[in-house]
C-alpha cells in the first residue's frame, strides 16, 4: 500500500511528505515521539497514524510472509540487456558520440552546468527526439516535463520541433528500402501534444509528483524520458535541516532509479552550480553536495571553453570520461564543428 492510499486526512498526508516520510517503511521504525516531533502534532495523533501504518503494512504482505524477491539474472544476460539499450539523440554528433550514442534508457543521467550553458535547451531537445519515429532511429515515444522554475518555454519547443521535423525530412535519402515510402507528416503541434508538462512550486509538489509518477506511466506506457528541470531549486531554499534534506533527495533518487528500470525510460536531472571551498580556494562544483552524486547513473558537466561550449562526461559505469563541443542555435542543439553538414538523428 502506498502512503497515498492510507486512509489519513489531506493535513496529515501533507505533513508526512513534508517530513521527508514518503513510503511506509520510512515509517516502520519510528517511535510516536519522534513522529510527533517531526510533523509537530500530538503524540496520540502521531500513535494514530502509526497504527494505520501498521495495518497497511501487514496488507502489503501476501499471506503475512514476507515479501517476494524478485528472480536473479545473469552477468550474461545484463550484458546483453545493456547493449541493446535503446538512446534518445541530442542532435549532436560528438555529444552523442561521447554518450555511447545518446542519453540511454534505464539509466538516471545528470547534467549540470552554469546559468545560460544550454541545460534547459537540452531538456527540450530530448523532450522532442524521443519522438522521433523507430524508422527514423528514434523511439517514436513521449516525454514527461516536469518543471521546477517556470524555465519550459513554448516557442523555444516549437522551434525545435520544426527543426527536428526538417531534419527528417533531409534524410529521408538515408533510410532502409522497407521505409522509404515512409513520409514525414507529423506537424510540429503533433510534438507539443506528445509532452506532458508539469509545473511544480515546492519541494513538497516535487515529492508528490515523484509519487505520481508510476502512476501516470502506467496508463502512458509511450512516455520514453522523463526531464525534470531543475531537480535543485526547490531544495537549495527554505532548507535549515541538512538531515531532512538528505532524507527527501535520496528516496526521491531511490523512485526515479526504480522508474527508470521499470519502465525501460532515460531520466534526465537537469543540476544548478554552486561553490565549494577547496584547498583554500572557491570553486564551481553542481549542487546538492557530493552523497546526491552517487544518486544517478551518469553525470554530465556543461561548461564554457573560451566561447565555446563543452560537455565533459564525469561520471559513469559504462563511459570513460571525454569532452565533446555543442552548440546551441536557433534550431537546437547542434554540432559545434561544420565537418558534418547534415544532422545526425540515427
Amino acid at each position: 500500500m502506498e502512503l497515498a492510499r492510507l486512509p489519513i486526512s489531506a493535513s496529515q498526508r501533507g505533513k508526512l511528505i513534508s517530513a521527508g516520510y514518503t513510503s511506509l517503511s520510512s515509517l516502520s521504525s519510528l517511535s510516536p515521539s519522534t513522529l510527533a516531533q517531526d510533523l509537530k502534532i500530538s503524540d496520540n495523533e502521531a500513535l494514530e497514524i502509526l497504527r494505520v501504518v501498521s495495518q497497511g503494512s501487514r496488507l502489503d504482505k501476501p499471506d503475512g510472509s514476507h515479501a517476494i524477491v524478485n528472480g536473479a539474472q545473469t552477468a550474461w544476460d545484463m550484458l546483453h540487456e545493456e547493449e541493446s539499450l535503446k538512446c534518445i539523440t541530442t542532435s549532436c554528433v560528438d555529444l552523442d558520440d561521447i554518450l555511447g550514442g545518446g542519453i540511454k534508457c534505464k539509466e538516471v543521467t545528470e547534467i549540470g552546468g552554469v546559468p545560460g550553458i544550454g541545460k534547459t535547451q537540452l531538456g527540450i531537445q530530448l523532450a522532442v527526439n524521443v519522438q522521433i519515429p523507430v524508422y527514423y532511429g528514434g523511439l517514436g515515444g513521449k516525454a514527461i516535463y516536469i518543471d521546477t522554475e517556470g524555465s519550459f518555454m513554448l516557442e523555444r519547443a516549437l522551434q525545435i520541433a520544426k527543426a527536428c521535423i526538417e531534419d527528417m525530412s533531409g534524410n529521408s535519402d538515408f533510410l532502409q528500402k522497407d521505409f522509404q515510402s515512409c513520409q514525414v507528416k507529423a506537424q510540429p503541434k503533433d510534438f507539443l501534444q506528445n509532452i506532458f508538462y508539469f509545473r511544480v512550486c515546492s519541494y513538497t509538489e516535487q515529492i508528490a509528483m515523484i509519487n505520481y509518477l508510476d502512476k501516470f506511466i502506467s496508463e502512458h506506457k509511450d512516455v520514453n524520458v522523463v526531464i525534470i528541470d531543475s531537480v535543485t531549486f526547490h531544495f537549495r531554499q527554505d532548507f535549515d535541516d541538512l538531515a531532512l534534506r538528505t532524507r527527501l533527495l535520496s528516496g526521491m533518487a531511490l523512485k526515479l532509479m526504480k522508474l527508470a528500470k521499470k519502465f525501460s525510460l532515460a531520466v534526465v536531472l537537469l543540476n544548478q552550480v554552486t561553490t565549494k571551498h577547496t584547498e583554500g580556494s572557491f570553486q564551481l562544483t553542481l549542487a546538492l553536495g557530493d552523497s546526491w552524486s552517487h544518486s544517478c547513473t551518469n553525470r554530465v558537466i556543461l561548461y564554457w571553453n573560451g566561447d565555446e561550449r563543452y560537455a565533459y562526461i564525469d561520471k559513469s559505469p559504462s563511459l570513460r570520461s571525454a569532452s565533446a563541443p555543442y552548440s546551441v542555435t536557433g534550431k537546437g542543439i547542434r554540432t559545434a564543428t561544420s565537418k558534418c553538414k547534415r544532422i545526425k538523428i540515427m
